[in-house]
């Protein structure tokens, strides 16, 4: 399985349709804020696998229905649940996959195709019962099922080892030893200029206002974009980070994902200022 997933993670032949794919994606969601509504930027939180668990649940919990006796209305109702809940699910799952990399891409193309089969398998289920035949319903939800888990399977893959939409900055975290450690002079930071220093070799952003200062991670939550290079702009009042790699928008007085594609909120650590030196701490 390991070689087999190796492989489609190097299949470059599969890029053609997925780069055309990514264009068809990005030319229908085309507004910025349908994309961080899909993205899940209003949750600080990814939403695609929120969204999963109504159909999954839904289309088990009609599996185990499907072995009972006497419970074919309630599950067929859960493969209709099921079946129209996948809808938003996928559309939410294709914006997230047209902001990967090609790598992560060509995985997400099966991860997509198995998924979209299943789908079919269960809409056809769902006909099959309406029309009285049961047994073909039953055999093609049982084979949907079947289908989703490897398309799960894959999924976890590209979340765990993959890291596509997990955060890429927070393992940084665990580089830092505990307690204060200095960053310099406060007097000496320029006002409302990033600045890139390190903590244990961890590159962190500061960012200066009056007499306040944040310190934030500098590897962007989406894909590792180096922040410090990014550009400032005011959003609703806020002075915000954008990462000069995917254009992900962070807060720089809190961490809060203004516009994706990151779902992820990026960390700030806490600051104090003893004797006119700043000073950052793990949260």
């Amino acid at each position: 399985m390991r070689e087999l997933l190796t492989k489609l993670e190097q299949a470059s032949r599969l890029d053609r349709i997925g780069d055309r794919l990514q264009q068809a994606v990005q030319g229908t969601l085309r507004t910025q804020r349908i994309r961080d509504l899909l993205h899940g930027v209003w949750l600080g939180h990814p939403l695609h696998p929120a969204m999963v668990q109504v159909p999954v649940g839904a289309w088990i919990s009609a599996a185990v229905l499907d072995l009972m006796p006497g419970q074919r209305r309630a599950a067929t109702t859960l493969i209709g649940i099921g079946t129209a809940s996948a809808v938003p699910a996928v559309v939410a799952g294709l914006n997230d996959w047209a902001a990967l990399s090609r790598d992560q891409r060509r995985v997400g193309l099966a991860h997509a195709a198995a998924n979209s089969v299943a789908l079919a398998c269960y809409a056809g289920s769902l006909a099959a019962r309406r029309n009285g035949r049961h047994g073909m319903g039953r055999a093609l939800a049982f084979l949907g099922l079947s289908v989703v888990s490897g398309g799960a399977y894959l999924g976890g893959h590209l979340a765990y080892k993959q890291g596509a939409q997990v955060s890429q900055s927070i393992s940084e975290l665990h580089l830092m030893s505990d307690g204060w450690h200095p960053l310099g002079e406060l007097a000496t930071l320029p006002e409302r200029q990033l600045l890139t220093r390190e903590i244990d070799d961890v590159s962190v952003v500061l960012y200066r206002h009056g007499e306040e200062v944040t310190v934030m991670l500098e590897r962007c939550p989406h894909q590792s974009g180096p922040l410090g290079q990014g550009e400032v702009q005011e959003i609703s009042g806020h002075a915000c980070v954008v990462c000069p790699w995917h254009g992900s928008t962070f807060r720089l007085n809190g961490g809060e994902v203004v516009h994706g594609p990151s779902g992820n909120d990026q960390v700030v650590l806490p600051t104090r200022v003893v004797n006119g030196r700043l000073e950052a701490r793990l949260p």
